[in-house]
Order: C-alpha cells, then sequence, then structure tokens
C-alpha cells in the first residue's frame, strides 16, 4: 500500500510531456482482438488499466510482445476463445469492449459486466439495445453478459442512442467492423478517442465513416489486416497538468498534445484568468495573478469534459468569489467533496449542482482518492495548498495517470511516494 505525501504552496515550472490517451488506449487494445495478423501499437499508456486489458488479452490467446515501454506488438490470429475470465473483467469498466471486439469476430461472446469507479449509475442498456438490434441474442445472469447470433455474424443495421454514450458508440463499432452489412450509429458520441478508435480500426482494414460527427457509418468488412497505430494524447491528463497550474501558480509547457482537443478546457482556464499560449503540439500554461469565479457545466464533447470536473473544482476553490458547477453527465460525481472540505474548501452540493465559495487558501490534510479523476483533483488541491496533504487509496490514480509522482517533480512539486502497511500488517502490529 502506498500514499502521495505532498507538501504544496510551490508554483510549478518547466515541461511535461503528455501519454498516450487511456480512454482510447483501453478500447484500442481490445480492438485488436478483431484484427488477422499483428498490431503494432505505439504511445500506449503505462497505467494499471492498461496492464489489466492485455492481462484480458493475454488470457483471451492473444500474443503480446513488447517493443519499448510504450508500444508493444499484439497477434491475436490464434485467438479461439470467446469467453474472459470474471477475476480481471470486473475490475475495470473499459471490459466491456472486449465484449464487442468478440462478438464482431466470432458471433458470440460471454463476460463477466464491467467494474471500475464508483460514481453513479452507469448502465451498459445502449451497449445491449446496439447489439441486440443487430441480431444478437443477450443474456445477463449471475454477474455475466452473453451473446450469441443465429448465423455465427452481426447483421447490420440502424442504431439510435437514447443517449450520447461514448461507450455504446465506440462498442457498437467495434462490432460492427466486421458484421454483415452497413450498421448507421445516430446520436453518436464525437469525443477525440472514438475518432482514434475509429481511426485504428481503418488502418488495420475496416471500412468507417463519420467518426467525430453525430452519425457514424460502419460497413462491415469479411478481415482485418495487421499494421501500425499511434494513440492520441491524452486530453484529460493535459486538463489535469493544467489545473495543476492553475491551481498552484506558475508556468509550465504541457508538451506533446492536440490543442484542439483541449480548447474546452482551454476555454474556461483562460475565463479563470489563467494564460494560455497554443503551439503547434503543446500549450504554455501560466497563472500568477488571482483566480476568477466561473461557472462550468459538463457535457458530452466538444462540451466541458465531465473526467476534468473534480479537477476544475480544485482551481474554483481558490477563486474569488462563488462559482456554480452543473454535472450534466453522471450521477454521484460529488463523492470527493467531504475529502476537499478537509483541505478548507466551501462546497455545498445540491443533486447535480455544487457551489463552490472561494477559500483564500487550502490547508494540508489526510485524504482519500474515492475514484480516478477525484484522485486527481486532490493532487491539484494539494499542490496548492499550504502544509502536507497525504494522499491514500492513490491506486485509484495510477489507473489513469502514466508516472505521475515524477512528472510533477520535474515541475518543482514537492511530491513523494510512502509505503504504509496494509490492513493485514497493521492487525500484526496492533
Amino acid at each position: 500500500m502506498t500514499k502521495y505525501m505532498i507538501h504544496g504552496g510551490k508554483p510549478l515550472y518547466g515541461e511535461i510531456d503528455i501519454s498516450g490517451a487511456k480512454n482510447a488506449a483501453v478500447a484500442i487494445l481490445p480492438a485488436a482482438l478483431l484484427v488477422n495478423g499483428v498490431c503494432r501499437i505505439e504511445n500506449i499508456p503505462q497505467i494499471s488499466d492498461v496492464s489489466l486489458v492485455l492481462d484480458i488479452l493475454h488470457e483471451l490467446g492473444a500474443d503480446i510482445r513488447v517493443v519499448n515501454r510504450n508500444t508493444m506488438d499484439i497477434d491475436c490470429s490464434r485467438i479461439h476463445n470467446s469467453r474472459a475470465s470474471y477475476d480481471i473483467m470486473r475490475k475495470i469498466r473499459a471490459s466491456y469492449y472486449v465484449f464487442g471486439s468478440l462478438l464482431g469476430r466470432f458471433g458470440n461472446a460471454e463476460v463477466a459486466m464491467p467494474g471500475g469507479c464508483d460514481f453513479g449509475v452507469r448502465p451498459i442498456d445502449q451497449h445491449i439495445k446496439g447489439f441486440a438490434a443487430m441480431g444478437a441474442n443477450i443474456n445477463v445472469q449471475g454477474g455475466f453478459i452473453s451473446a450469441s447470433t443465429p448465423e455465427g455474424r452481426l447483421t447490420g443495421t440502424q442504431i439510435y442512442l437514447d443517449v450520447v454514450s461514448v461507450g455504446a458508440t465506440i462498442n457498437i463499432m467495434l462490432g460492427a467492423s466486421r458484421a454483415k452489412g452497413m450498421t448507421i450509429i445516430e446520436n453518436a458520441a464525437k469525443e477525440p478517442h472514438v475518432v482514434d478508435v475509429a481511426n485504428f480500426l481503418n488502418s488495420m482494414g475496416a471500412d468507417i465513416m463519420g467518426a467525430g460527427t453525430d452519425v457514424i457509418k460502419v460497413r462491415g468488412v469479411d478481415q482485418m489486416r495487421g499494421g501500425f497505430y499511434s494513440i492520441i494524447p491524452d486530453q484529460i491528463e493535459a486538463g489535469t497538468y493544467m489545473t495543476a497550474v492553475a491551481a498552484a501558480g506558475g508556468e509550465v509547457l504541457v508538451k506533446n498534445v492536440i490543442p484542439k482537443h483541449l480548447e474546452c478546457i482551454t476555454a474556461k482556464l483562460e475565463e479563470m484568468g489563467v494564460e494560455i499560449k497554443e503551439l503547434d503540439d503543446a500549450v504554455i500554461v501560466r497563472r500568477d495573478k488571482p483566480l476568477h469565479r466561473a461557472n462550468v457545466k459538463t457535457m458530452p464533447y466538444p462540451g466541458f469534459p465531465t473526467d476534468m470536473q473534480p479537477q476544475i473544482v480544485a482551481c474554483l476553490c481558490l477563486a474569488q468569489g462563488a462559482s456554480v458547477v452543473t454535472e450534466g453527465v453522471w450521477d454521484n460525481r460529488y463523492r470527493y467533496v467531504d475529502e476537499f472540505k478537509r483541505l478548507g474548501a466551501d462546497i455545498r452540493v445540491d443533486g447535480k449542482i455544487a457551489v463552490i465559495e472561494g477559500v483564500d487558501h487550502l490547508t494540508g490534510a489526510p485524504i482519500r482518492a474515492c475514484d480516478l479523476r477525484a484522485g486527481a483533483a486532490m493532487v491539484v488541491a494539494g499542490l496548492a495548498a499550504t502544509g502536507t496533504t497525504e494522499i491514500d487509496c492513490v491506486y485509484h490514480i495510477e489507473r489513469g495517470y502514466e508516472d505521475i509522482v515524477k512528472k510533477l517533480r520535474g515541475v518543482g512539486a514537492d511530491i513523494s511516494v510512502i509505503s504504509c502497511p496494509d490492513a493485514a500488517e497493521k492487525q500484526q502490529v496492533g
């Protein structure tokens, strides 16, 4: 068991390199199941969620070869198993992409229901609706979801998503890539990682049009070949470090980004008084004046991302005046608020709305990461707080951030990893 210890109140200066996009990687790696050949995938982030996906692929029979730290060759040509184990699948939300890929390739699949962060009800009904419309017989029982197709192959059709769902859009796109005929997905999600998955599939021989718009057309193909692909930079990781500079002050060059993907974050930070300069593949983030209040509503892309909501709240805790944040995507995403209050934040929550009264300063305290993005926000708050902040349950953070401690230390943060005894050791000592 480990914790992060942060001695805050120090501005940040220097450069940070952004890793490959977590939300793209956890879909692109399962997408390799559709391919009869070797997929060389670059810019894979070294995070625990990726490790879990690779464990699932290995268990299914994939041949995985590490080329270097962030590049792998994945060969799924000899996979003949369409059932993934319960123990691994339940640890990660994105494991449902294994279901779509297996169903697309074999016409049948059985996997455990997905796990992941707990911040409200996140049903997979839109996934099930899509696959059922494509001819799959779906059964959910005993913690497993299974599907089969009468003809051993999904059949293309027209699917309208009742809500804009990134997961359902990608999963249906995966299944449709090897389906018979054309699949049209209406009210599709437009996030950058949706486009990235489509680009990966097309580079392997799929026929997908319209990714990045609200209508995606997928013409199924009989076979997909191997190939080469590099995952896009992580929009949310970049946004997290941008908010770290906003909260703690300083000037940091955030490198290896696509500035267009950051516009929704950049606009809000600039409204709060943060100076941001866009370069070709980087942004310079500078803050040396007090932060201004702002109102934020999370929405599907190109709106402000829900995965950046806790981090922007960390900044607004230190802004002058009262800010209102409306969570427009998930229920119960304010579970972290009580932890922020331990640092001295003034936040009131009513359903999906949080009212933040800015305070002069935050003060370090022991706090606990309750999910991935909330944990990252606690790091942001700890960097800005005076005194010492200890963050427990940091395994949540390491699900989505590669080398976060090393990267922050590189820009002057006083942050370290400390070991602490687990429950069994504590009991023995007691």
